[in-house]
């Protein structure tokens, strides 16, 4: 009897979510297929070989968020210390027996598949910030006892990431961080110093190697070096002004005919702008801004704490991919390297995105148990 009654009042998910992301995942699946076949036939002899591989990634991811929206989400708070060690061994372990792609050494290779720890991190990083400033209340406005073994830790990770280097998951983890800590009621002045210290290391990043200071000076100007490093951009803007206003239709672009580089992935963008137009993209942000919209009221309407922070942490980071990806799509950012969130071909980053959205539904059916509960309450 006290089982079903747990299961009557568990409630249900935000199902506009729900719709939004089972919406995102197959556009993101159509467009892969659209913008990859071309480079899968000539190196895999199937047109069907990556967006078969996205596939199993979907359903993967798919399963993982249903099982996290079944999930009590206050169950990681308490498995928090859990996964940043998890997190902080995956990221030591890759530096050392990862594999070395394009001068980077951010992957495990398993059965053929890419296995990226430091997409997994930005989760990590949200939970355990969340967790821990939970947990502190207001001694969390001590900068002593508060906030900095917090820097301490995130600082950590943030220097094993660059090792690999990733700069664009730095960035993004920043970005989750001060959302958080803003959000946790953080002291503004510590929050404000901090910034100004990192600034500076930030552009000191941008431009201590020669192919980040080239994706700067491409961004500056990227017609000053069509054929180095100003290519893929340039190539990115041919597709978007080829796709006018309504594009030129679902595989019919030219741009992925091995024009532009990583058309399947970090530049998906462009290929939706080629073969859908001004219409399609703009479609897209539209489902876009619908679901940071939904997981933003998921976040605010929770009334625990760390239901707040987590569910902040997780939209922040979608958006800020989001936003970097068509940054620098369009020309607007540097190139960072990440992919667009549900949409980009990769395992870790979409697996990533299913199960933190499934966190997600588990807090906004926490949301509506609770007003299920108030609302006996009151009729009481």
């Amino acid at each position: 009897m006290i089982y079903d009654l747990k299961l009557k009042i568990r409630g249900r998910p935000d199902f506009s979510l729900f719709f939004l992301t089972l919406l995102l995942v197959g556009f993101g699946l159509i467009m892969i297929f659209s913008a990859s076949y071309p480079a899968a036939f000539i190196k895999h002899d199937s047109p069907w070989h990556y967006v078969m591989k996205q596939g199993v990634f979907a359903l993967t991811g798919l399963f993982v968020m249903l099982i996290f929206m079944c999930i009590p989400f206050s169950v990681w708070k308490k498995a928090s210390p859990i996964l940043l060690t998890f997190s902080l061994v995956m990221l030591v372990l890759v530096l050392i027996g990862g594999a070395d792609i394009n001068g980077a050494r951010r992957w495990f290779v398993l059965g053929g598949f890419n296995l990226q720890p430091s997409e997994f991190s930005k989760l990590t990083v949200i939970v355990y910030l969340s967790a821990i400033i939970s947990r502190k209340g207001e001694r969390i406005r001590n900068f002593r006892n508060g906030l900095l073994p917090i820097i301490l830790v995130i600082g950590t990770i943030l220097l094993l990431i660059m090792r690999q280097p990733d700069f664009g998951t730095v960035l993004i983890l920043f970005f989750i961080a001060v959302t958080i800590l803003w959000v946790g009621d953080v002291d503004l002045r510590h929050m404000l110093l901090l910034s100004m210290a990192l600034v500076p290391m930030f552009v000191y990043l941008a431009v201590s190697k020669s192919y980040r200071l080239d994706r700067v000076s491409a961004f500056l100007n990227p017609l000053d070096d069509l054929q180095g490093s100003g290519y893929q951009l340039t190539q990115s803007l041919y597709a978007l002004g080829n796709g006018g206003l309504t594009g030129t239709g679902i595989g019919q672009g030219v741009q992925k005919l091995f024009y532009l580089p990583e058309a399947h992935t970090d530049f998906i963008f462009a290929v939706v702008g080629e073969e859908l137009g001004f219409v399609g993209t703009f479609m897209l942000f539209v489902v876009f801004f619908l679901f940071i919209w939904r997981g933003f009221i998921t976040a605010i309407r929770s009334s625990d704490p760390f239901g707040l922070m987590l569910g902040m942490g997780i939209v922040m980071m979608i958006f800020i991919q989001f936003l970097l990806n068509v940054g620098s799509v369009i020309g607007s950012l540097p190139i960072t390297g990440v992919p667009l969130p549900f949409i980009s071909y990769g395992g870790s980053s979409l697996i990533l995105c299913l199960a933190s959205t499934g966190i997600l539904l588990s807090i906004s059916r926490d949301n509506h148990r609770r007003r299920q509960e108030n609302s006996r309450n009151s009729t009481k």
